[in-house]
């Protein structure tokens, strides 16, 4: 039996022209103690964090797999919330850049994540219309609130009270009591779907954001706050007289719940405020000072307003007043009555426009920050891979905002169509709708930026200094790459110039379009009118002229034959000189839209719109095999240079390496999250770069590590087994009816991993007992002592006792998948970790984990193990260690606590004293100061 033939594995390398990918949001984050310099912006699966003075990019949090959905910055600004498609939930730290926790309990995309004030709660709601309340510090879920039925798009936490609000697309907006995590209110006023909420006016308002061009405002009244004021409970108040209002029976503006039962907080509609846009709201958000309320739409305007302090609305009302009693006056001077003059207060009285913000593109998403010097910066994620910063000074009557930076340069506006490598495998080039950019392939920055058409096929010019670009209207534009200049442009097709093919000989190019038509060019140099020194110029030699649009056509290495591909589904060769017929490839049920020919001239493969790749041999036009090669339509196809190894791009989102000889797949490529439009494949066959509808740009890189396909098809199914039992049912829970789940956590592969690492060590425990009672018991038979042998396992680990061996590998699961591993470990392994708890927590060492465990172990097992008589002796001792060791660890705290409030009270009281001292030092320069000036003028006079 020969050798089994070896490949090597090509890897992805980078992700570079994307600037922020649509599907987040973008968020100011603090970095190196700067505000408003930095934000973080999703970038597929990865985040970047750009600096917007520079415009560079400085940091890449590196994501897995799935797309980043949602972004929330920590309090402390040290930390970086992010939320995925998956529903996995992963903080990151600033400084160093690491993911250190996950959190995973939602079954569909992340679209909300917010903190609590002090930034030790997290608060993540979902498509799975789930909201999770998270525990940041130790690292695990707290509880699951559910009750709506549509996907949750925003949750906000109060300030002052441990109350949580939740809007979704199923039209309501909850109101939840964390204390004991029920829906104490449902607001019912809207018809449309929820898409935003915020809380200003010191919590006391609640303004919410639908599918329409009304923004409502609700006044909250606090009932503890109502009963000290001796006020009557809340009825059913009408809105106010002289606020835009519709009717009751069309929005609703009171609750289901509305009743005198409700003991925490009642709403009522106090107005809407009218927004320009006519669409639906899609973010809506205010600046950390409660001051500034802004919103957008699906166009490429941010509507801004204030609103106004108490104090102001008074100023405000007594001007109003003036001007009623003026005007009172003129009218009973002019002999009218005199009726009392009022004023009452509206809405636009207390929020009021500020101004609108014009971006240069449909804005996805934005964040608000005040600078130190006072004024309000606005960032921008726009719909065409750009961010803008706008600044303005909102306590102007009539602010401009100005655009103070962007960041375009690292990033397309429109999809790349077309990618090429240059002769030396260093330049890419890259071309779309609107521009053609030159990267350096090692560093990943652009070098240059220019304009051109519609662009759909490129390549380098032999010598790399040119550029030549097919475009959409049928012209080829030629570029010198030292000037940036377009050097000329020539109309060479009538319909769309789909492909272009360089000749072997590196003197001219051929070119394909959709007017039926395959043209013949040659490169020759010119004279330019405008200088001495010649350029390149190209001129037509031949024309082909063909029954059917042309879609692609490739050159055979020997230059003999030309393969042209049309849209009847077949590709013909024929000879290049005589142009002469002479084959035809028929097979494929939809059009060819790539192919390409191997080094050696011997085998052309097809990719088409059909799924499938075929090969053929260019010998007798015989189709060597069929390849059902993607989900979707084969969008490019390149043989790897010098070998009969090609990769293949379909619109399924994957990248495919196959083998032409022995017809066999050997990777996929996995890592675009849109439908591929191109590949381009390095001369040396080193690397592979593509692009993608999701605005990315991927390099892949050759390794030299062999990748062998018997075990790419093992890792391939312990792949999908592993998704499949992250899939499978939940575990039951005694007590909770299906599709109820109590907890916060979700089945993984890691969680069941974690819980098989405890089994393992339980078992390991039990042998080991086992085996120190049989050596007890020869010991005592033989009189004298044997030696023991010991178990390799716990001699790695530094020798240490079967029970530490357990504790070590409870400590080591993570603690965000505890509560998961402990709940598919089998009720047989759970009177052994009692026994162990007790003996652990005896021990006095990891409290808190411990009693974590025991009372999880508990709660879902508790019928099991009251009924089960040989675990009441554990269960009593278990009673008696943990009260007295828990209120050991809680007197400790309450010490270390009272320790921490007697330091702040001594470091306020020193900082008091200092405060005088500066305030004394102050007064006595400002009097020095005075003298000094007084003796000047003195002197003068």
């Amino acid at each position: 039996m020969g050798l089994t033939k070896q490949y090597l594995r090509y890897v992805a390398s980078a992700v570079f022209g994307l600037i922020g990918s649509q599907k987040g949001n973008i968020v100011f984050v603090t970095l190196r103690g700067e505000k408003g310099r930095y934000v973080a912006v999703p970038a597929c699966e990865h985040v970047f964090i750009w600096d917007l003075r520079k415009g560079e990019k400085i940091l890449i949090l590196q994501g897995l797999k799935q797309e980043v959905t949602c972004l929330c910055p920590s309090p402390d600004g040290l930390h970086l919330a992010v939320g995925y498609e998956d529903g996995s939930i992963r903080i990151f730290s600033l400084l160093s850049g690491e993911g250190n926790i996950t959190f995973n309990g939602h079954k569909a995309a992340v679209t909300s994540l917010k903190y609590d004030q002090l930034g030790g709660r997290l608060a993540s709601g979902s498509k799975d219309t789930d909201v999770i309340i998270w525990d940041v510090i130790n690292e695990s879920g707290l509880y699951r609130l559910k009750g709506h039925k549509d996907a949750v798009t925003q949750a906000l936490f109060l300030r002052e009270r441990n109350l949580l609000v939740t809007s979704g697309k199923d039209t309501v907006v909850k109101w939840w009591d964390l204390d004991n995590q029920h829906c104490f209110k449902t607001m019912v006023g809207h018809r449309t779907e929820v898409w935003g909420l915020v809380l200003v006016s010191e919590e006391k308002r609640l303004i919410t954001g639908a599918a329409d061009s009304e923004l409502r405002a609700w006044d909250i009244a606090y009932l503890q706050e109502i009963d000290d004021s001796e006020e009557p409970e809340a009825k059913k108040i009408k809105a106010c007289p002289g606020i835009q209002d519709t009717p009751a029976a069309e929005d609703g503006a009171l609750e289901a719940d509305e009743a005198s039962e409700d003991r925490i907080l009642s709403c009522r509609k106090a107005g809407s405020i009218m927004r320009e846009g006519r669409d639906r709201v899609v973010n809506l958000a205010v600046d950390k000072t409660g001051r500034i309320l802004a919103c957008h739409g699906t166009d490429s305007v941010l509507e801004v307003f204030c609103i106004l302090s108490k104090a102001e609305v008074q100023k405000k009302m007594d001007k109003k007043l003036k001007k009623a009693r003026k005007k009172a006056k003129l009218n009973s001077a002019s002999g009218e009555e005199d009726p009392e003059t009022s004023v009452s207060m509206t809405l636009q009285d207390e929020i009021h426009r500020v101004t609108n913000i014009k971006t240069s593109s449909k804005i996805k998403s934005f964040d608000l920050i005040h600078s130190p010097q006072g004024e309000l910066k606005a960032v921008f994620l726009l719909q065409n891979n750009l961010v803008e910063l706008y600044s303005f000074d909102a306590s102007l009557p009539t602010p401009q905002p100005v655009r103070t930076s962007r960041i375009t340069i690292g990033g397309h506006r429109s999809d790349v169509r077309t990618v090429s490598f240059s002769s030396d495998n260093i330049a890419v080039l890259s071309a779309a709708a609107d521009s053609i950019k030159i990267w350096n392939r090692s560093t990943l920055q652009c070098i240059r930026t220019m304009p051109c058409e519609y662009a759909l096929c490129s390549f380098f010019v032999p010598g790399d200094r040119q550029v030549v670009i097919g475009t959409k209207t049928g012209n080829v534009q030629l570029y010198d790459l030292a000037s940036g200049n377009l050097l000329e442009t020539i109309a060479a097709h009538d319909g769309a110039l789909w492909s272009m093919s360089l000749s072997p000989d590196q003197r001219g190019f051929v070119t394909g379009g959709a007017d039926k038509a395959v043209k013949f060019w040659d490169f020759e140099l010119v004279t330019d009118k405008n200088s001495t020194q010649k350029r390149l110029s190209v001129k037509q030699t031949r024309t082909l002229q063909l029954d059917e649009d042309v879609l692609c056509v490739s050159y055979s290495p020997n230059q003999k034959l030309l393969a042209v591909s049309l849209l009847d589904c077949t590709v013909k060769i024929f000879y290049v000189d005589t142009l002469k017929f002479f084959l035809s490839l028929y097979g494929h049920k939809l059009p060819v839209i790539c192919m390409d020919i191997s080094h050696d001239g011997a085998l052309i493969a097809t990719g088409s719109a059909d799924r499938n790749v075929k090969i053929w041999g260019l010998d007798f036009g015989d189709c060597h095999r069929s390849l059902f090669a993607h989900d979707d339509s084969v969008m490019y196809l390149r043989f790897v240079p010098k070998s009969h190894l090609f990769f293949t791009a379909g619109k399924d989102r994957k990248i495919k390496q196959w083998d032409a000889d022995k017809f066999e797949h050997i990777q996929t490529l996995e890592g675009h999250h849109q439908e591929i439009w191109c590949l381009a494949v390095s001369p040396n066959g080193d690397y592979v770069v593509s692009a993608s509808h999701d605005k990315s740009l991927r390099l892949w890189e050759r390794t030299r590590e062999p990748l062998i396909l018997e075990e790419e098809r093992e890792m391939q199914r312990e792949a999908e087994y592993e998704e499949s039992v992250a899939k499978e049912d939940q575990p039951a829970v005694p007590g909770e009816t299906q599709g109820d789940n109590y907890f916060t956590g979700k089945k993984t592969i890691e969680t069941v991993k974690a819980a098989e690492r405890i089994m393992e060590a339980i078992e390991l425990y039990r042998e080991e007992t086992a085996k120190m009672e049989e050596h007890r018991a020869i010991c005592r038979a033989a009189g004298k002592e044997v030696p023991l042998p010991v178990n390799p396992i716990l001699m790695a680990h530094g020798n240490i006792s079967p029970s530490a061996y357990v504790l070590e590998t409870i400590k080591g699961v993570k603690s965000s998948e505890l509560e998961e591993a402990l709940l598919v470990l089998p009720f047989s392994y759970v009177p052994d970790i009692l026994k162990l708890l007790n003996e652990f927590i005896q021990m006095g060492s990891d409290i808190e984990l411990l009693c974590r465990c025991l009372f999880f172990l508990l709660r879902i097992h508790f019928g099991q193990i009251t009924s089960n008589q040989m675990l009441v002796p554990v269960i009593e001792k278990l009673k008696e260690t943990t009260i007295s060791k828990v209120r050991q660890v809680q007197d400790v705290i309450g010490f270390n606590m009272a320790g921490l409030d007697y330091l702040k009270r001594e470091c306020e009281a020193k900082s008091e004293v200092m405060f005088f001292a500066e305030a004394t030092s102050h007064l006595e320069e400002k009097k020095r100061k005075r003298k000094n000036r007084k003796k000047m003028i003195l002197t003068l006079t």
